[in-house]
């Protein structure tokens, strides 16, 4: 919402001809609020990124890198509709006169180029628009340093 100076609100209350007394105690009022804001200075927010864990305690993943997408579905939806509603924004953005000219023929580059309304019909919210990587863990604390140890050196 835009802000207005106080000075601007007093001029335009005056126009319209508010009783003097009113007027200086909102005036007064729209001060205090503002210098309580002005103590409330928040430090910048700290820029985060988002890292796919997958759990693998029996070792089945293979040992290379892998990429992926972080979304969001409905709690009460089962995740294995998550490609079909993926698959559908894209053919609702496909249909359109922008997804004509610049159809999206893969789900990277429909995460990465459809509008978020295509997939908020499909009940899809997407998190991160460019890949991420996925890291592997067993899902288990290491107790003694040497099994830490010999976790580290099998690399």
């Amino acid at each position: 919402m835009p802000k207005i100076d106080v000075n601007q609100v007093a001029d335009i209350l005056k126009r319209n001809e508010v009783d003097p007394a009113v007027l200086k105690q909102i005036v007064a009022e729209m001060q205090a609020v503002l210098e309580a804001e002005a103590g409330e200075e928040k430090p910048p927010p700290i820029k985060k990124q988002f890292c796919i864990l997958i759990s693998d305690p029996e070792g089945t993943l293979p040992e290379e890198d892998y990429a992926g997408w972080v979304v969001q579905i409905p709690e009460d939806e089962s995740v294995a509709t998550t490609q079909e509603r993926i698959h559908r924004a894209a053919y609702e953005f496909n249909a359109t006169k922008r997804g004509r000219l610049l159809p999206a023929t893969t789900v990277g580059e429909a995460l990465e180029n459809v509008a978020a309304k295509h997939f908020k019909e499909a009940g899809v919210w997407v998190k991160t628009k460019t890949p991420v990587l996925m890291l592997r863990t067993n899902n288990k604390i290491p107790t003694e340093t040497t099994e830490k140890d010999a976790r580290w050196n099998r690399a």
